[in-house]
């Protein structure tokens, strides 16, 4: 976790920089079309990749020991997204100017809908390429694809925007997966090559259909997320125009680029590890429980500090003309802390292969945020999609613990529950100072984070022990203080 965690922090900050700059280049109507492209190349991936991603972590990690399996495992993985991958892209182009026409009311974009094919195919050979080094627990070596793909698509799509302005909008979301497919070959070319045979037409078939129906549900439950999005934001724009859908995509943004990288460590590592422990349930469970300890021990402090400094975040990462943002970014980051505590509960469901509740699991936070939005936009304005966002998550996370507890037995620990406990309550304190009092609750942020901070640095070495050097130190600062390690219960 905290290999993948460090990558997807240094992602993160490439990230940052590069909406920054695409909110200078562009402003709000800029950031809104770019977050409309990548709602059509999200939806349209997940569709094709059939959920194979996951279901092919799920695979490698089962068989990893069995060199025969695993060489069928890879091979298939590999040529299923390539040919899905072109089905799709010779769809999108085929439909691109009804597709054009639904999403903007014109189609004058329909030649940009279609070179969205192209990043289609490019995502899932991409993702071919990455779930084999998640399900061999390559850490090290997704780390370094992260930041590395990351990079030279960022210098690469900036430099189209540069060069072309709005037009290079295209071509900015084309190289993003272009550079993870390049990238992560030549990790992947680094593996042992499979000593096995290729598969017969029928071995193929044999390993392909589990994996295509187990991932399906996985996908349609991707798919749900990924549909509510490009609903939402189309709602949005025809609703309210571009500008607010650029105010809208700045707030998701944050929202999603800050806690990605704990969420990316926890699929990296902890989806694998709780693939191999599901069916033993006292294990299982206290697996589940160290990661979500892990997480809001790690997260919640910055999720603290994010809703007090929301308004001076939103205008350093983007500009003055995204202000209107930063109270939908309060409210999110609210809802934040219960997606950050569901999220463990959630990948048991993935690792024990029930994929009809996944689907259902999934549907539960969809239909609650796009239901709230497309009743209510037209009369509470934008601020509805923040209030959707904490009530959707709201109703996650009851439908996770109630899931889990059916199937897994699960049940929280006790510093569980009082983590969850002190970030929700301080969390809903600092939103409802920074709806009164801004500057006070920048202040009471930035005291609370440094609070839970110290706690949740606690918490970590608690988890992986005091060895090392900088553990040993932070160790024995804590012993100094009357507060030792050893004494948590």
């Amino acid at each position: 976790m905290a290999v993948t965690g460090g990558a997807q922090a240094v992602s993160i900050l490439i990230s940052i920089l590069r909406l920054k700059i695409l909110a200078i280049l562009l402003g709000p109507a800029g950031v809104g079309l770019l977050s409309i492209y990548n709602s059509l190349q999200g939806l349209v991936s997940t569709a094709a990749g059939l959920g194979m991603g996951s279901s092919g972590v799920r695979q490698i990690a089962s068989v990893k020991g069995e060199e025969r399996a695993l060489s069928r495992v890879r091979r298939v993985l590999l040529a299923a997204h390539i040919v899905q991958g072109a089905l799709a892209m010779m769809g999108v182009w085929l439909l691109k100017a009804p597709i054009a026409d639904w999403m903007f009311g014109s189609r004058d974009y329909a030649t940009q809908v279609g070179l969205i094919g192209i990043a289609v195919l490019l995502t899932l050979l991409g993702s071919a390429q990455t779930a084999l080094l998640r399900g061999m627990r390559r850490i090290n070596d997704l780390g370094q694809v992260t930041v590395l793909s990351t990079l030279v698509g960022t210098i690469a799509g900036l430099a189209a925007v540069w060069l072309y302005g709005e037009g290079g909008l295209i071509w900015f979301v084309v190289v993003q997966p272009l550079a993870v497919s390049l990238i992560a070959v030549g990790y992947t070319r680094r593996l042992p090559k499979p000593t096995a045979a290729r598969p017969a037409a029928a071995e193929i078939w044999a390993e392909w259909k589990p994996m295509a129906r187990l991932g399906a549900a996985f996908m349609l439950g991707g798919l749900a997320t990924t549909t509510t999005l490009l609903l939402v934001r189309s709602r949005i724009t025809q609703e309210l125009g571009l500008e607010a859908a650029g105010q809208f995509a700045a707030a998701w943004g944050i929202t999603m680029t800050y806690v990605g990288f704990l969420l990316g460590a926890m699929a990296a590592d902890y989806y694998p590890r709780l693939t191999e422990v599901i069916n033993d349930r006292p294990t299982a469970t206290r697996l589940m429980n160290d990661q979500a300890q892990l997480g809001l021990a790690i997260g919640g402090p910055v999720l603290l500090l994010l809703i007090g400094l929301a308004p001076w975040a939103v205008t350093l990462l983007y500009s003055n003309e995204f202000a209107p943002a930063a109270g939908m970014l309060q409210w999110q980051t609210v809802g934040n802390v219960f997606k950050l505590a569901s999220w463990p509960l959630s990948f048991a469901i993935v690792a024990s292969a029930r994929a009809k509740t996944y689907f259902l699991m999934e549907l539960s936070f969809n239909l609650v945020f796009l239901a709230l939005l497309w009743i209510l936009l037209p009369v509470f304005g934008l601020e509805i999609a923040a209030l959707a966002f904490l009530a959707g998550y709201v109703v996650y996370f009851i439908t996770v613990n109630v899931l889990a507890h059916i199937l897994h037995g699960f049940r929280w620990q006790s510093l569980s529950l009082k983590l969850i406990a002190l970030h929700v309550t301080l969390s809903l304190g600092i939103l409802a100072l920074a709806e009164t009092v801004p500057k006070v609750a920048a202040v009471a942020s930035i005291c609370l984070a440094l609070g839970t901070g110290i706690f949740g640095l606690r918490v970590v070495l608690i988890k992986v022990g005091p060895e090392g050097r900088i553990a040993a130190k932070f160790a024995h600062i804590y012993a100094s203080i009357g507060w030792p390690i050893r004494s948590m219960p």
